[in-house]
């Protein structure tokens, strides 16, 4: 898939359980770039389900999450490329989450998750996404992303 954003999370920021390539459990959400969107792809396993057929709606709702706050920090880090600035690519954190299920999602097939951004606004990014599979959006979401505090990032490195 190429370069995930993910890939530039300092060590000390790469555990999470959705989005973590550290995280040896978690999912390994990977949001790259594709024109103007984002894409990220999850292929759910059999024991991800929710009835049989169907994956489990809190899996959706964490792929979301994680490709909303993915996306924000892609946003942020090509905006200070843009304007020609270089530094250590900023970190989300979800301040709001919202969910619609459209219509069961099939276990199975391969997810694909879009976003797009809706609003950037100082250190708040806000996201739409959907999540697609064979061709149906089965869910629709949205983000609302906030870098995380430099104050709070210090007391992490100590």
């Amino acid at each position: 898939m190429g370069e995930a954003i993910q890939d530039h999370y300092p060590d000390h920021l790469a555990w999470c359980y959705g989005c973590g390539r550290l995280n040896e459990h978690g999912h390994h959400v990977r949001t790259i770039w594709d024109g103007d969107e984002t894409v990220a792809v999850f292929q759910p396993g059999p024991y991800h389900i929710a009835i049989p057929g169907y994956v489990y709606g809190g899996l959706l709702a964490s792929l979301i999450d994680c490709h909303g706050t993915g996306t924000a920090a892609a946003a942020a880090e090509r905006a200070l490329t843009t304007a020609g600035e270089t530094a250590e690519t900023p970190r989300f954190l979800t301040a709001s989450l919202h969910v619609d299920y459209l219509k069961p999602t099939p276990l199975g097939p391969t997810l694909e998750l879009r976003g797009r951004i809706k609003e950037m606004k100082g250190r708040k990014v806000v996201v739409e996404i959907t999540l697609s599979t064979e061709g149906q959006v089965c869910v629709r979401g949205e983000v609302v992303a906030v870098q995380i505090p430099d104050h709070y990032l210090q007391s992490l490195m100590k």
